[in-house]
């Protein structure tokens, strides 16, 4: 879905495409030449008020900002400085994003998204959490704000164009970089990372079909060895309409700040290491994007009489941060926890006065707001905004809230990232006197949001794991235990209180010497406090354990072919399964499965096997589930290994799961099967021809890093887009997710967004990789630099010493106070 409005959209295919097919290629010469003036140069000087002594910013030929600054609220200036020339663009969509104000850009087609986004009030829940921050946190974001603030006011006072094409082709002006802005970006990345709304809703609309809770339990497992209450009958805890129609998709312009996450990440002791140094390993699982949604940099703390205190790693542009790297004495890396920190609720409108809502305590009134959304190109909106006590109420269009609950009933959240105490971003923030492990577990008592499970080395030798966030306790008598919503109006259901940070998981120096995770459960039996219910399927941690954490003699290159690894465990299981019930009809292709039979499960990009197997699951999930869930089928429509596991084990047992609800006859799985092989063969037929020999993996599953708005036209999309052949799948160590409902279902869409591997035994060794550019431009010789190596498994080193630094020197920025 395009996110330009139509007359915008058409007026942009005029100007750019048009231009080129009718015009002299003199006057697209000229078109081209300008765009090119956008580009920032690399080197240059100027004078920011409140930076406190000189600053430099070199960067190097990968476009890499070293920054030297003699303290630290002049470094974050200076990113600042450096992430508006390169990433202005990728700022102002997240910033816009998290305000809700879209549609003042981009008209009615980014309404709902706002509309939803306003609700949540993430922006009024940052500028509130700002307040709280501790004095130093403070200085340091205005001071990036005043870095961001300055490049804006120096390419609006240029003679040529100084922003980035998308603020010229869309007729945009930023407006002035607040500090609150940084808090909302992490607000945003919460938003990103959190999963359980989704998988309330899911059951919800399950419900809402006339699913029993076993047979959402078999649609939804659990871990195998996880002891989960029975959830209740959905429809005894509060009225259900039957889900007999959908309004349109109201989450396509909401995807790329609510798409999740999956990441690996892992830390060896020296115990296990040749050098007898730590290892620390990770690559974060994300939307794909062109730009990256990370931003490499290098920030040097240089004072007097004293060697420089390097800070390297993966910035997050819109933030002071390095939020995932290392120090000369630590390296930290994060995979998202998936802990259960969001609750909908179901609340009962009074329906003698509907500006009431029931509680324990009787009916008490709404707090109500109204909202005012400009649309670009159309009328003003005014949206009246409703909270209870657990929460803003979502609008009835998102998940389907509308169409499934009765009249007289709406939905609250409950998050713990709608407070006005969020401190997360100081838990981010440079601070050179965290030295050690404790160090760094300690300096995370002010995390809130999103919970990540972060793991820590140091120079000392040490290793250590937590998992800091605000996790909420629900009481024991509750059966819902957060997996789908609740009634409002009984207390059974409200959060007792949050963990303590003492009660949190985590572990320093394991006696094994190594610990890893992968979104699944990272808590033993011994662990008394509940985190969720709906952790990640387990296969890429089993992957991780097989080859890292229960081996020993590791080093840079059997990490590197750690991070790389394409072996699907889920498809190893899967694929013996499918084969022998497909051969019981009797007629499937034999000569595919003799193929498939022959393959071993490594989702190679030069095989045809990880494709034709890929599309024999769509099909298969298609064949076996679609009739059943009807209306609700789009939640479910992915790859679903562990449900089809059981399935075809016999373990999902709660109906007739392979029967179409359909046809008068009764149908097996057997047929199911052999028939999704047959109607897989015959869509890969039609999109890529009928000799087999060239189907390939990594062409169907190239990776798209896709740029908003541009990359979504026709035409001109592919030169903002950047795309290269990609492995792995959705459950390998090398991910590369795929969505089966999308036009194109094989693309790799969510995989590795940033890759490092931190060697203590020479920091500087150390090894780092993003899958697009440095520059947000897409007329930089920098916008796509690392895809090609990022899809081969390559690192770059980034150099930290001032010799090496001017060796790879571009350019040069001289900051100065003003």
């Amino acid at each position: 879905m395009s996110l330009l409005p139509r007359k915008r959209s058409h007026r942009v295919v005029l100007v750019v495409v048009a231009l080129a097919v009718v015009l002299p290629f003199s006057a697209v010469a000229s078109l081209v030449a300008i765009l090119r003036f956008t580009v920032p140069s690399p080197s240059g000087a100027i004078a920011i008020a409140g930076l406190h002594a000189p600053v430099e910013i070199i960067r190097d030929r990968e476009g890499i900002p070293h920054i030297f600054a003699t303290n630290i609220a002049d470094l974050g200036t200076a990113l600042g400085f450096a992430h508006a020339q390169d990433r202005l663009w990728q700022m102002e969509l997240v910033r816009r994003a998290g305000q809700g104000r879209l549609s003042e850009i981009f008209g009615e087609r980014t309404l709902r998204s706002d509309i939803f986004l306003r609700t949540l009030d993430l922006n009024g829940h940052a500028e509130r959490s700002f307040e709280t921050l501790p004095p130093e946190s403070k200085a340091l974001l205005r001071g990036y704000a005043q870095g961001v603030n300055a490049y804006i006011k120096q390419a609006a006072n240029s003679l040529l164009p100084g922003l980035p094409p998308e603020f010229l082709l869309l007729q945009h002006h930023p407006e002035a970089w607040r500090p609150a802005d940084s808090v909302l970006a992490i607000k945003m990345m919460a938003l990103t990372l959190g999963t359980n709304l989704d998988d309330e809703i899911a059951r919800l609309n399950y419900a809402a079909v006339g699913l029993t809770s076993a047979e959402i339990a078999d649609l939804m497992p659990k871990l195998d060895g996880e002891v989960e209450p029975t959830l209740p009958e959905l429809g005894q805890l509060y009225p259900l309409q039957q889900l007999a129609s959908l309004p349109r998709r109201s989450s396509a312009e909401l995807e790329p700040f609510m798409a999740g996450g999956a990441s690996n990440n892992w830390v060896l002791s020296g115990a296990r290491t040749r050098s007898g140094k730590p290892l620390l390993a990770n690559d974060p699982h994300l939307r794909l994007s062109a730009p990256s949604i990370w931003y490499l940099a290098h920030c040097a703390l240089v004072q007097s009489g004293e060697l420089p205190v390097n800070l390297v790693g993966a910035s997050l542009p819109g933030t002071p941060l390095i939020v995932l790297g290392r120090s000369d004495a630590i390296a930290w890396g994060f995979t998202t926890t998936v802990a259960d920190v969001q609750d909908l609720y179901i609340e009962k409108v009074n329906p003698d006065n509907p500006e009431e809502y029931l509680t324990p305590q009787g009916w008490q009134r709404f707090q109500t707001s109204e909202m005012e959304i400009r649309v670009r190109g159309g009328a003003t909106r005014l949206i009246n905004r409703r909270s209870t006590r657990h929460g803003p109420v979502l609008p009835s269009l998102h998940g389907n809230l509308g169409a499934i609950l009765h009249k007289g009933y709406i939905a609250a959240l409950q998050w713990t990232a709608l407070s006005d105490d969020d401190t997360t971003i100081s838990a981010g923030t440079f601070d050179p006197r965290v030295q050690t492990v404790a160090d760094y577990i300690e300096k995370m008592r002010s995390y809130v949001v999103p919970m990540q499970n972060m793991v820590v080395a140091d120079v000392g030798g040490h290793i250590g794991f937590i998992a800091p966030g605000r996790v909420p306790v629900r009481a024991e008598s509750n059966p819902v235990a957060g997996r789908a919503p609740v009634p409002g109006w009984d207390a059974n259901y409200e959060w007792q209180h949050y963990l303590k940070f003492e009660e949190l998981p985590r572990v320093e120096d394991p006696p094994e010497g190594a610990i890893g995770t992968a979104n699944t459960r990272i808590t033993g039996a011994d662990y008394s406090h509940h985190l969720t219910f709906d952790w990640e399927a387990p296969f890429r941690q089993q992957r991780l354990t097989e080859i890292v954490l229960d081996r020993g003699h590791h080093d840079l290159s059997s990490m590197r072919a750690a991070q790389m690894d394409v072996y699907s465990l889920a498809f190893a299981r899967l694929k013996p399964l499918m084969i022998a019930i497909a051969k019981e009809a009797g007629d499937a292709d034999a000569a595919v499965l003799a193929r498939l039979e022959a393959w071993d499960a490594m989702m190679r990009a030069d095989l045809a096997e990880p494709l034709i197997f890929t599309a024999w699951l769509r099909e298969t999930i298609k064949g076996i589930w679609s009739d059943d869930l009807g209306l609700a089928f789009d939640r479910f429509f992915d790859s679903q290994a562990t449900a089809l596991i059981r399935l075809l084990e016999g373990r999902a047992s709660s109906r007739n799961w392979c029967d179409n609800q359909a046809t008068p006859e009764t149908e097996i799985c057997s047929r199911v099967v052999s028939d999704a092989l047959r109607s897989a063969l015959a869509d890969l037929e039609s999109r890529y021809g009928d000799d087999r020999t060239r189907w390939m993996w990594g062409s169907a599953h190239f990776a798209l890093g896709e740029h908003r708005p541009f990359g979504l036209l026709p035409v001109i999309g592919s030169f903002f887009n950047v795309t290269v052949p990609s492995a792995g799948g959705d459950y390998t160590l090398n991910r590369g997710k795929v969505d089966f409902a999308a036009e194109t279902p094989f693309v790799n869409g969510y995989g590795s967004s940033y890759r490092a591997i931190y060697d203590f035994a020479d920091l500087n060794r150390s090894l780092y990789i993003q899958p697009t550019g440095q520059s947000g431009n897409p007329f930089s010789p920098l916008y796509r630099t690392f895809v090609d190596r990022w899809a081969k498994g390559e690192y770059i080193q980034i150099p930290t010493r001032r010799d090496e630094v001017n060796a790879m020197a571009l350019g040069i920025w001289r900051l100065a106070p003003d």
